[in-house]
């Protein structure tokens, strides 16, 4: 049995969709799984045991492609597949699940002719979609939820995501970027692509790390390029307290630089459920967002929220304008967290 997944577009969101994954392996063991994803999810596909291929998404997020999306459809049928790289040519796939509620992102599976396309109504996806599921917030309040549930009914406990990081790949990180070997640091991720109000503010992480950093536990910057400035800013104020690498690894070299972390501090956002995902002890700081709705996955992880009456508005920028459910987590409560964590 060969089964197609459409991955969400976020980091964070394909994580929450590993339980998935391992609910289909356990439920149907001999399945190859190939997963649908833009290239910058593929390093973090790789890590996951579940998966064993993945397919190029080449639609940038937002884009429609009508055209270009019923031709990928076509060439993954059958031994036409042979024609996409990573996908195997030995038969067709039986089923597809649609985890984006796009109507656009159910085209592939139903252009690829495959016989069972799974997935929520969405925007209206009747004819994209021939087992259309109806969400049920109240009964699954949590993403991950709403994910595993397409495979039937979830278990007691739903199976937290891994992603693997051995010793080997977090030591050949390290060298890559000239990092110390045997430095047990404390990673900030101060980015989260979202927008501002699910961004504790530089100054915070700046005095934050002024009160946690030693030789011993160096305080690390991680994010991807579009965080390289709020790193700057951050390393500067903290008077050399920390040092930043937003930009500097690779998706793949950041995995590994956090899997050897003592401690991580993050805002809600990708890196975040990456840290939850390697089991690092992980002190995770919510402003716009809900720990109902995404939190870590991880037996680890402290949430720091303020639990105020306008949060979580789910907004890219404060309604109010004052980001007080951000601005109000002080660093010194944020090292309490980190010091009863690492």
């Amino acid at each position: 049995m060969k089964i197609l997944v459409v991955a969400p577009s976020w980091i964070g969101d394909t994580i929450l969709a590993q339980p998935l994954l391992t609910l289909l392996k356990q439920r149907t063991p001999a399945a190859r799984i190939e997963v649908l994803a833009a290239d910058w999810s593929a390093p973090l596909l790789a890590r996951m045991d579940e998966v064993d291929a993945v397919i190029g998404n080449p639609f940038r997020h937002g884009e429609f492609g009508f055209a270009a999306r019923r031709a990928l459809g076509r060439r993954l049928r059958g031994n036409a597949a042979a024609a996409v790289p990573g996908v195997t040519a030995s038969h067709n796939f039986s089923v597809a699940y649609v985890l984006p509620n796009s109507w656009k992102s159910a085209l592939v599976p139903f252009f690829a002719g495959i016989p069972r396309r799974i997935g929520y109504l969405g925007e209206g996806r009747y004819l994209l979609l021939n087992e259309r599921h109806r969400l049920d917030a109240a009964r699954h309040p949590q993403l991950v939820q709403r994910y595993a549930a397409l495979a039937g009914p979830l278990p007691a406990a739903l199976p937290q995501p891994r992603l693997n990081s051995s010793p080997q790949q977090q030591q050949a990180a390290r060298q890559a970027l000239g990092l110390p070997l045997d430095a047990a640091p404390v990673v900030f991720c101060p980015g989260a692509e979202y927008g501002p109000a699910k961004r504790w503010p530089a100054r915070h992480f700046a005095e934050l790390a002024r009160l946690i950093a030693t030789p011993r536990n160096p305080v690390w910057l991680i994010g991807s390029d579009k965080d390289f400035a709020v790193g700057e800013e951050i390393a500067a104020t903290a008077n050399g307290a920390a040092l930043n690498l937003c930009g500097r690894s690779t998706l793949e070299q950041a995995i590994d630089l956090i899997a050897g972390a003592c401690c991580v501090v993050s805002n809600d956002s990708g890196l975040m459920h990456v840290a939850a995902a390697l089991q690092r002890p992980l002190v995770a700081l919510y402003g716009s967002s809900s720990p109902g709705y995404t939190p870590p996955l991880s037996a680890q992880a402290t949430i720091v929220s303020r639990n105020l009456p306008c949060s979580p508005c789910f907004k890219r920028e404060c309604p109010l304008v004052h980001f007080d459910c951000l601005n109000g987590i002080t660093p010194q409560q944020v090292a309490q967290s980190v010091q009863q964590r690492s």
